[in-house]
């Protein structure tokens, strides 16, 4: 569509290059800008311009347009907005979609900008009419409708106003009251008291008294007579007639019209699909409600004006004032448009170019307007983040029929063909929190699939509830699943009986992981917290430039690193190495000079891809409030969203594509808390917003009271209100009634010591210690040094929490009064003051690294240790981390000149201790061999470390 400078309105410079809201009012058919002060107030007698930019996350801007139509605005205000959002629209790259909004008629949509509600005000300007001059306070009554937002209008005031099936506000000078018709919902009596509030802090500064009245309880009280006394006192309300207003426009069979030379002509045809649309054109489908015009790419500014006008005479003749005006631009159409044709491509070749965006950019650009939002922002590229504690407690089953029994090795090994079931508890802020989840094996049974679920599900009923339960598919594992695992790897084949037999009876060959056959593991993640081996197929099309992979054929192993790979993954190689293939030499392969052996276990040379595998990438999320029976389930967006939108009655999807989460209200009843996993599927499977959703994306089921800080940090949380009792109207008229005060019965729960640990608790990756130079043309050898072993259980992750069978009882790991920072501190300082002591370290601080099997704590009842015990501890952790390295004599005198003398003499608890040295540097007496021996480098390696570092490092080997 060509666009020249006389199509742009000179008020539409500059507009919707960042998020929010700008509003125009039409004045002498020309739009002025509306002051941000006077944002949400609208006249009845005036039309306005909204348009609301959206950032998304892809780094694109979104824009939707609405023209309000004040009930007393003239026709010809009415027609200048329709036409002016048609060349706001083009002044932006003609993409976005147009909605017309008739006062007491608005879409959800546009209410939302506007929350908690909008209150006409009588006048206007370019009408005629005066504006409403502040005067003494009036009684004022309002009607309110609306689950999710209010549609708010004044009404007479007068019983005859009142009825049965509605809220109203009675607005006084020193006192608000809230009339509740019988046959209205929780939910609506809620949302109505936002009205209340708003009115409060608008009109009373705040200061006023509120009442709520409920129909049919008479004169019970004395709020409810002081309500009746305005009325004359009590009398029965009337049945309620159905005004014009209250008719609903029927909708009907979708009718599609031509628009040529302002005329709407019927496109003959038996169904609705795609390819009646041309491109050259625009058309009209008229749905009865809601009227769309849908504009071709390449159809001019006049023409989209024309058929926009010929919608407008459509709704007019026919006398809809309900009826609803959307427009879309081809390549742009709304997922509801679409729903409204018997076939829609999932994608459609249509020309979309920057041709039109670029032109008004030079247009505006050479005004000196600052135009770069008109161009598409660049994603911003973020590593996904856990967004849980990862010091809590950990505990898997495996799944077996209808039992879940527990893994016979570590738990973080997992087999393709089983389902597992894990509960992870980590600490909240004021008690424990739960996650409770299965993972389900790609080559999973479906007896175990089910089974898995049955008893996760059961096992979340028995905590009645208050723990997060989660659906977690193999391949599409969430970033929260890795971290509270760590170290994670997937073999194939299974060890269920479901597996087995199932193999047997279809005779598919075994092909269950065993330690001396071939297997081929690729490794992924992006540290020591977050790092998989994912077992794939034994075959060179299996591998891929931007991994690395671990290849073991009974006692020969492999690694491989592809061309593209970093540093860090060379060390997370290295790392897996060592669960996988503890105590064998690898012999390391750099992509493009492998060995024959390498090609010829994985049966020749083949092609294979060299693009890292995408993680999927969360969406803009979209909350859902959700009805399900009898196996159907009807959804409702909520636009603009918020914490307060959470019915504790209801039940909630938020969709952000990756992940799914179902939130359940505590005052649903049980039978529909157990439906919620299926609700997630349900929603997976229909796909409302055509997002192309996969069908096992990971479903979170939600408890009120008990959200988990992955989904609280989609909302500006206030647990606080998820804690409260009663249901959603006795909750909200308490906080109206307290000043927005929740009150509850417990403190808030603190926030959790860190997320993931990466940012707050593991070393920086320069700091980060490796066992060796990750040369791939170098072989490996198997061992580190005592030093590399003690630091890594200082530092590699201190977040490290139990593994264990079964789950201990869990400990704070702070007190109440201690902050997260100075507990970290705290803990720091104890532990130093250990090893100063010659005091054993506590055994939680011996796990890591993960790959190693460590003995258990030793119980409270054993006897204190003797005085040189302190060296038997260390000697009995360097046997359980399967490194035994002898002390060796070195030369007489180091490089340095200075003399040198045996480790055993150095150490602070030697019993032939070496007199007259530096006790603060005994390392310098190490000879070279013995000092690369003891700390895996040489000395100027050492010396180059950070102060910190080399302490930590004397103090693993007691030489500090």
């Amino acid at each position: 569509m060509a666009v020249s400078m006389r199509d742009l309105d000179p008020a539409f410079q500059g507009a919707g290059q960042k998020a929010g809201i700008e509003i125009w009012r039409i004045e002498n058919f020309r739009p002025v800008p509306v002051p941000k002060s006077s944002y949400g107030k609208f006249f009845t007698g005036d039309s306005y311009v909204i348009l609301k930019t959206t950032a998304l996350k892809s780094g694109a801007l979104r824009h939707d347009i609405h023209y309000w139509l004040g009930k007393d605005t003239s026709q010809d205000e009415a027609g200048a907005a329709a036409v002016k959002t048609v060349e706001l629209d083009a002044a932006l790259g003609g993409r976005a979609v147009q909605y017309r909004e008739v006062q007491g008629h608005e879409t959800e949509k546009f209410l939302s900008y506007f929350k908690p509600c909008i209150i006409p005000q009588e006048g206007g300007v370019a009408s005629g009419f005066k504006h409403v001059q502040e005067e003494e306070h009036k009684i004022r009554m309002f009607v309110c409708r609306g689950k999710h937002v209010v549609h708010v209008k004044e009404v007479p005031f007068a019983r005859s106003s009142l009825n049965h099936d509605d809220i109203f506000i009675l607005d006084t000078k020193s006192k608000i009251f809230q009339f509740n018709g019988s046959n209205s919902s929780i939910q609506e009596r809620a949302k109505a008291l936002e009205v209340v509030q708003y009115i409060k802090d608008t009109y009373h500064d705040g200061k006023c008294e509120v009442a709520a009245i409920e129909d049919g309880k008479l004169m019970a009280d004395a709020e409810t007579g002081e309500f009746w006394g305005f009325f004359g006192g009590f009398a029965p309300l009337p049945r309620k007639t159905a005004s014009d207003e209250d008719r609903t426009v029927q909708s009907h069979t979708a009718k599609l019209l031509s628009v040529e030379k302002g005329q709407a002509k019927p496109v003959d045809a038996d169904s609705l699909t795609r390819e009646l649309l041309d491109t050259n054109k625009c058309y009209i489908l008229d749905c009865g409600l809601e009227v769309f015009v849908w504009m071709g790419r390449n159809t001019s500014l006049d023409e989209r004006k024309t058929a926009s006008g010929a919608a407008e005479e459509l709704i007019r003749g026919s006398d809809r004032p309900k009826s609803q005006i959307i427009r879309v631009i081809e390549g742009f159409e709304t997922v509801v448009f679409k729903s409204k044709f018997e076939s829609w491509p999932q994608t459609t070749n249509v020309a979309v170019t920057e041709d039109g965006r670029s032109k008004v950019a030079a247009l505006l650009r050479r005004q000196g307007l600052n135009v770069k939002g008109l161009a598409k922002a660049a994603p911003a590229k973020e590593e996904p983040q856990p967004y849980i504690d990862c010091t809590g407690n950990l505990q898997v089953w495996r799944v077996n029929g209808q039992e879940k029994v527990l893994p016979a090795s570590d738990q973080s090994k997992f087999y393709s063909g089983d389902c597992y079931i894990f509960q992870y508890s980590y600490p909240g802020e004021d008690k424990e929190e739960y996650l409770i989840g299965t993972w389900i094996g790609k080559q999973s049974v479906e007896d175990d699939r089910v089974s898995a679920v049955s008893l996760a599900t059961k096992m979340v009923e028995s905590m009645k509830f208050q723990a997060t339960q989660a659906c977690i598919h193999e391949g599409s594992e969430p970033i929260q699943f890795f971290s509270i695992f760590q170290s994670f790897i997937v073999f194939k084949g299974g060890l269920s009986d479901g597996y087995k037999n199932y193999i047997a009876e279809k005779e598919i060959p075994e092909g269950t992981y065993t330690e001396d056959g071939l297997a081929l593991f690729r490794v992924q993640g992006s540290g020591p917290d977050n790092m998989q081996a994912i077992q794939v197929e034994a075959v060179a099309s299996s591998l891929n430039s931007s991994y690395c992979y671990i290849l073991h054929s009974g006692s020969t192993v492999f690694t491989w690193a592809g061309n593209l790979t970093s540093p860090d993954d060379h060390e997370l190689v290295e790392r897996q190495l060592d669960i996988i293939k503890p105590n064998l030499q690898s012999k390391p392969q750099k992509e493009g000079s492998e060995s024959e052996q390498f090609w010829e276990l994985l049966g020749g040379k083949s092609e294979y891809p060299s693009q890292k595998i995408a993680w999927e990438p969360e969406g803009d999320p979209h909350l859902f409030s959700c009805t399900f029976s009898k196996g159907n389930l009807k959804v409702t967006e909520i636009y603009n969203f918020s914490q307060d939108d959470l019915m504790t009655e209801d039940i909630f999807i938020l969709d952000c594509h990756s992940d799914i989460f179902v939130w359940v209200g505590q005052q649903v009843d049980t039978k529909n808390k157990l439906q919620a996993l299926t609700i997630g599927q349900k929603f997976l499977e229909h796909d409302f917003l055509l997002e192309k959703l996969s069908r096992e994306a990971p479903i979170y089921i939600v408890m009120e009271g008990s959200e988990p800080p992955f989904f609280t940090r989609f909302f500006s949380w206030d647990s606080a209100k998820s804690s409260m009792h009663g249901n959603s109207f006795q909750r909200k008229l308490t906080i109206v009634k307290t000043g927005g005060t929740p009150t509850v019965d417990k403190p808030k729960r603190r926030t959790p010591v860190s997320y993931g640990g990466r940012s707050s608790s593991v070393p920086d990756r320069s700091q980060r210690s490796r066992s060796m130079s990750f040369s791939p043309e170098r072989v490996r050898v198997r061992g580190r040094s005592p030093a590399f072993n003690a630091l890594a259980a200082a530092f590699e992750n201190p977040n490290a929490r139990n593994l264990s069978t079964p789950p201990p009882v869990v400990k704070k790991l702070y007190p109440k009064s201690v902050t997260p920072d100075s507990a970290k501190k705290s803990a720091a300082i104890a532990a130093l003051t250990a090893s100063f002591e010659k005091q054993p370290p506590p055994a939680r601080e011996t796990i890591i690294p993960r790959s190693v099997k460590v003995s258990p704590p030793t119980p409270k009842t054993t006897p204190t240790p003797e005085p040189n015990s302190k060296e038997n501890s260390m000697s009995s952790k360097l046997e359980s981390l399967t490194i035994q390295e002898d002390a060796k004599e070195g030369e007489a005198e180091d490089e340095e000149g200075l003399p040198i003398y045996p480790y055993e003499r150095l150490k602070i608890t030697s019993t032939d201790p070496v007199s007259e040295i530096d006790v603060t540097k005994r390392e310098t007496y190490l000879s070279s061999e013995e000092f690369k021996e003891k700390f895996g480098m040489k000395k100027d390696a050492f010396y180059k470390l950070p102060k910190w570092k080399q302490n930590k490092l004397k103090m693993a080997l007691q030489l500090f």
